[in-house]
């Protein structure tokens, strides 16, 4: 019998190494990388992720905010988390997160109402509408990733989003739950995952109708044929815009969002005039080129978009042109052009970056948007911004989609291809089969 007890006594002592090994192994380990899956709404064309949050864990819906300050979630429905924490005034957390207010709430405390709780700004761009919400932190999970596929889950236990009321999730995709903000401050999900697992402070979209974002530097590998594409990447230098473009901001602060130096326009490598002044960023924030994840179809200034739509309709001919699809202006039948690989065989537009021979081309893919009407078109997809916008060019998600984009934090600077397309496959194509 005391053999026995000895034989289980030194089985059980092996199970407990064991769990203790890979307990060890698991908190010990680092990822190099991040990945999160990308849908695309049909109604709103937002893009939305879904990030595990909370204790028990809830895969909340977000729409993604290329040039959002920070994470917010509504916690007025249902938020129950253990693992839930307010942020209290004058601590590191409201520090890091350029707090400049603390709270009271005049009810029982719960997620989104506390006393002594430093507040933000949350912000819906699309209804340009804007409150004030408690910083709060929480338990995350997102997987990582070789860049080839999903691997092992990790954790992140004090992840700081803020509060927002649920009136603000007007005008979101339908069962959103928040924002994801990926823009340049400290407490973005870009910064935040590479702080917490000391990875380069780089991220990278790639849009389609089910696209993928990168936490991290690559490899960053595509079916069918496992191409690798961060070789294929050029650059330019991402711009600080030094005043703010939020719907809410604290006086002094630059811009979270993502500026390019675009500095021409070419249609068929032939210049278009525009207005240069307009191309760059005055003193008081106002012009330039910004990339973003808000407008569903690259927006200019009426007299850019005048120039490059008359330029457009001149250097494609004689083809008859249809009547206008809003909020389109320059429209075609569906056979007046032929067709590509990259779309309809239209001439590309080049934006032209910080010399002729650094463009980001766009081809018909990402130039014609197909609308129906009473009948099918071919429509020019850029829109008029107007005669004053705050911004000369906001580059739009439609000219995005199936172009990988890496921002680079640290060295401040975008990596861009044009259309994957070219290399035979899409945004759609990354294999997220788990390798765990």
């Amino acid at each position: 019998m005391a053999c026995f007890y000895r034989y289980h006594l030194n089985f059980f002592s092996l199970l407990l190494l064991l769990h203790l090994s890979l307990t060890s192994a698991a908190s010990s380990f680092r990822p190099n990388a991040l990945v999160l899956p990308v849908s695309k709404d049909p109604n709103t064309l937002q893009y939305t992720i879904k990030l595990t949050q909370r204790t028990p864990p809830v895969s909340v819906p977000l729409t993604l905010h290329l040039g959002g300050q920070f994470l917010w979630v509504d916690c007025d429905k249902k938020y129950v988390s253990s693992t839930y924490r307010p942020a209290r005034c004058n601590s590191a957390q409201c520090s890091l997160a350029n707090s400049k207010s603390c709270g009271t709430c005049n009810s029982s405390p719960r997620p989104g109402c506390n006393n002594n709780t430093c507040g933000l700004f949350p912000d819906n761009p699309f209804t340009n509408t804007a409150t004030i919400g408690d910083l709060s932190s929480d338990l995350v999970r997102v997987a990582s990733t070789n860049g080839s596929n999903p691997g092992r889950v990790v954790s992140m236990p004090h992840f700081l989003f803020t509060c927002a009321p649920t009136f603000l999730l007007q005008g979101l995709a339908n069962g959103v739950q928040g924002i994801a903000g990926f823009g340049r401050t400290k407490i973005s999900l870009p910064s935040q995952f590479s702080s917490a697992f000391s990875f380069a402070r780089k991220f990278a979209i790639c849009l389609s109708s089910s696209g993928v974002v990168f936490f991290g530097d690559g490899p960053y590998t595509f079916l069918p044929r496992d191409e690798e594409v961060s070789s294929r990447l050029t650059f330019t230098p991402l711009i600080i815009n030094p005043v703010s473009t939020a719907g809410a901001t604290v006086a002094g602060e630059p811009s979270s969002e993502y500026f390019i130096g675009v500095t021409k326009i070419k249609i068929g490598e032939k210049e278009v005039a525009v207005n240069k002044k307009l191309l760059s960023i005055d003193s008081e924030g106002n012009g330039g080129t910004k990339i973003s994840t808000v407008n569903p179809y690259t927006v200019m200034q009426s007299s850019i978009y005048k120039a490059v739509s008359d330029f457009f309709v001149k250097y494609v001919g004689d083809i008859p042109r249809v009547k206008a699809v809003a909020p389109f202006t320059v429209c075609y039948g569906p056979r007046s052009f032929s067709s590509t690989r990259a779309g309809p065989g239209v001439p590309a537009i080049d934006f032209v970056l910080q010399n002729d021979k650094v463009y980001w081309r766009m081809f018909g893919m990402n130039s014609m948007v197909q609308v129906n009407d009473d009948v099918y078109h071919l429509c020019l997809g850029f829109v008029d911004g107007g005669k004053s916008p705050r911004t000369a060019i906001v580059i739009g998600t439609y000219q995005l989609e199936d172009n990988f984009l890496q921002f680079d934090l640290a060295r401040s600077r975008l990596g861009f291809t044009s259309s994957l397309l070219f290399l035979q496959t899409t945004c759609a194509n990354f294999n997220f089969t788990s390798s765990v």
